[in-house]
């Protein structure tokens, strides 16, 4: 069989089995040991498990447990719920200010865990029941927090980064940075849109006021003494802190990725113990075991992604792949705007992570042939990948917020998320338009790269 055939059945053998329900890792594993039994030298067959091995064996990978542990530790604590009521108090005044304290929450809660789902669960719990009780709309609290928990594949310690630094074999400390000024970017349209919608909000619930109405939740302004505003932040300060530490840790030269995320694992632990008495066996076991599961699921989904991608390029189907693409000599902005797409299509159906590990052996390539900053794309990638968490058919968060708030419907929540998904494609149009506010910090800490996106 020629190339093209054994690509084409490759590709059609790996939706089949993905669209037939199977887990994602067990799917692209499945496919990978098939194609080498068919395609492979017979023998390969018994070095899977030391091919698995050798992909996965990477310092950079070592931190995504840790960052994991991190993270669990501070979304089963009252961390998130704190951290939004501090914000809540001190925002109180300000119009749409409670759309606000969500937005950053989230924005804080994410950089602290490092997880979409944690972060939509832990600040979400506390902020749409508060939300819905001052007369903000379903669809408007739905969006906030869907919206907000995006920031965790974006914000570090990003797993998402993660996993591009190790398949495009980029600077994990520059991408980190480089994921800062476009996440702050988004807390501001996110925040914005919040104020617009809540001035839309209190603009109609005046109306029906003013007709003789019932006077609705949202017109009355939560008031707040000086004291107790400071009373709302030291359980919060604490967490800032150890968001501050862990980057000072990394940035400034004083630890490695790793040795930071175990050292913000550790510090984690013993914050929850200080703050919230949580050190009993029955506090801790939750914890671990959450780990233990997640960091298992995705490492699972990291070695046969891997396996996958290593069966692609013995096979030479990414390579041909890449040849064909870099042969249509498409314009640079038109390769972007083809391959943003493709990952658009792939965000419908598969997570980040599966995306990352399948495509890069394919797109990377082309995109280093026509000169792009492979740190402002991953970055970019990212923000791209952010709206398959919040648009239909599968959409992560919509589903987490689906089970945290189960009275708001299914079709309420999409509708939501709606608005939030056109304010990334803003963000993406301004990072393209704009790359400094990728590339600015890492080349402040690290020095100015050698290529250039223009």
């Amino acid at each position: 069989m020629t190339t093209l055939q054994i690509g084409l059945l490759f590709g059609l053998a790996t939706l089949t089995v993905l669209f037939s329900g199977m887990p994602i890792a067990f799917a692209l594993g499945s496919v990978a040991s098939v194609f080498m039994y068919f395609f492979m030298p017979h023998a390969s067959l018994d070095t899977v498990a030391q091919n698995v091995y050798e992909e996965m064996a990477s310092i950079t990978l070592l931190t995504i447990p840790l960052f994991i542990l991190k993270g669990a530790a501070i979304g089963k604590s009252r961390a998130g719920k704190d951290l939004y009521s501090a914000l809540h108090i001190w925002l109180s005044k300000v119009p749409g200010g409670l759309g606000i304290a969500v937005t950053i929450a989230c924005g804080l809660f994410a950089a602290m865990a490092g997880s979409s789902a944690a972060t939509c669960s832990a600040i979400g719990s506390s902020a749409i029941p508060e939300m819905r009780q001052r007369g903000y709309s379903a669809r408007l609290c739905a969006g906030l927090v869907a919206a907000g928990g995006t920031l965790g594949i974006l914000l570090p310690p990003s797993i998402t980064l993660i996993l591009f630094a190790v398949a495009a074999e980029q600077s994990l400390g520059r991408l980190f940075l480089a994921g800062i000024v476009p996440g702050l970017l988004l807390v501001v349209l996110f925040a914005l849109y919040g104020m617009f919608k809540y001035r839309s909000e209190v603009g109609e619930a005046q109306a029906v006021a003013d007709q003789g109405g019932e006077r609705a939740r949202i017109l009355q302004v939560d008031h707040y003494t000086l004291k107790e505003k400071f009373a709302a932040l030291p359980k919060v300060l604490p967490f800032l802190t150890l968001l501050l530490g862990v980057m000072l840790a990394l940035y400034g030269g004083f630890a490695t990725p790793s040795e930071t995320a175990g050292l913000g694992a550790i510090l984690a632990l013993i914050l929850i113990a200080v703050v919230y008495g949580a050190y009993k066996f029955s506090d801790l076991k939750p914890i671990f075991t959450s780990t233990l599961s997640e960091a298992t699921m995705l490492m699972m989904i990291i070695g046969m992604s891997l396996l996958y991608s290593y069966v692609m390029s013995y096979l030479h189907i990414s390579q041909s792949a890449a040849e064909w693409v870099v042969d249509l000599h498409l314009s640079k902005w038109t390769l972007f705007m083809a391959i943003s797409a493709l990952v658009v299509i792939l965000g419908f159906f598969l997570p980040p992570v599966s995306i990352i590990l399948m495509t890069a052996p394919i797109i990377l390539p082309p995109l280093r042939a026509q000169g792009f900053d492979l740190i402002w794309f991953g970055v970019v990638m990212s923000v791209i990948m952010e709206m398959g968490l919040i648009h239909p058919p599968v959409g992560l968060n919509i589903f987490v917020i689906n089970n945290i708030a189960p009275d708001i419907p299914l079709k309420e929540v999409v509708w939501g998320t709606l608005p939030f998904v056109f304010l990334i494609m803003f963000a993406v149009f301004l990072l393209c338009v704009f790359p400094n506010l990728v590339l600015s910090m890492p080349d402040y800490f690290f020095g100015a790269a050698t290529s250039r996106t223009s």
